[in-house]
């Protein structure tokens, strides 16, 4: 069984999975993303589109078992999940790729954004990384994923409907506005390139979780021109590798893009108001320790931040520069 599930108290689905519990233990010694391992993976690619084999959506949906009920409403699984492979290599990791390679990443993000755009029913495409096993990764191979939802997420609606009253309250835009405060403080501020700003914001609710933010208004993987993804490309290699060199071990983290909607009726002059950035929420606050989301963050959405961004970014941006320096970048 997979559908998705009204929730009449927040307003948003939730997707129902079964079949992700018949997902295999894969053996120690092999892996479905290698080059050649498995049917739909050829024997060369650099970065590569894959169908997730257990997808909680499809764009051929599963018919719901049970029917709507007053308050419990039952919709298709409609969507779209795919696996995006970052490198054949087995023990690769995203900073460890050359620029070259995560420009290859980020085009073939675009390509993915450009093609499930063209379904008429998907609103909301959510390119993302879970990394490390303190978020539950269990498939070491480097990739990322792509959910592609029929309607869009309460996080993003939020995200989307407060930048709107921003906007009609002050005629500009409140990530640009954010950028400016953020620029005229400095001290958050970890680097930034031509195209692209990278900070720890004032309000993040985890002590290092740093946004990759457009400088100029850009709301969408559309408005990319060639320069903008090489050095999205050069800022993601730096933010992770900073990331690395901070606690030298490999930094878990959850990375969301946030863009624009596609076919939605309701957000279809969001380009006015709402600005392309990339989101960290990485789960570490010392080498070996975890801040945990709990009860208040989760239970009541009150997030608390174990410490304060003006003492975590002056080290975060020593590791940068570290990493800079070591690399030549």
């Amino acid at each position: 069984m997979a559908e998705l599930r009204w929730n009449p108290l927040l307003k948003t689905y939730t997707m129902v999975a079964n079949n992700r519990q018949k997902r295999p233990h894969l053996p120690k010694d092999w892996c479905p993303f290698c080059p050649g391992e498995a049917k739909n993976v050829p024997d060369d690619y650099d970065v590569l589109k894959y169908d997730n084999d257990f997808p909680a959506l499809k764009q051929n949906p599963d018919i719901p078992d049970l029917e709507s009920e007053s308050v419990y409403k039952v919709e298709k699984n409609y969507g779209k999940c795919e696996v995006i492979l970052y490198s054949p290599d087995h023990y690769i990791t995203l900073p460890e790729l050359p620029l070259w390679h995560i420009e290859k990443l980020v085009n073939l993000w675009i390509e993915r954004n450009e093609e499930l755009s063209k379904d008429r029913k998907i609103k909301y495409v959510f390119p993302f990384e879970n990394r490390g096993e303190e978020v539950g990764v269990t498939m070491p191979h480097p990739h990322g994923q792509l959910y592609a939802y029929s309607w869009i997420p309460l996080k993003i609606k939020i995200e989307l409907d407060s930048s709107k009253e921003y906007y009609e309250e002050n005629k500009k835009c409140l990530i640009c506005e954010m950028n400016e405060k953020e620029t005229d403080y400095k001290k958050r501020i970890l680097y930034e390139n031509e195209s692209f700003l990278v900070y720890l914001p004032f309000f993040t609710d985890y002590p290092y979780g740093a946004f990759i933010v457009a400088k100029d208004h850009i709301s969408n993987f559309v408005d990319f021109s060639s320069k903008r993804k090489k050095d999205l490309a050069k800022a993601l290699k730096i933010l992770t590798g900073g990331f690395d060199s901070m606690f030298h071990k490999k930094f878990p983290y959850m990375m969301v893009i946030h863009q624009t909607p596609v076919n939605s009726e309701k957000y279809k002059d969001s380009e006015k108001y709402y600005h392309f950035h990339i989101e960290f929420y990485p789960p570490l606050r010392d080498e070996n320790k975890i801040k945990w989301y709990a009860s208040s963050e989760m239970g009541a959405w009150a997030a608390a931040n174990t410490m304060a961004v003006e003492d975590t970014a002056p080290v975060l941006k020593k590791a940068i520069d570290s990493y800079r320096e070591k690399e030549g970048i």
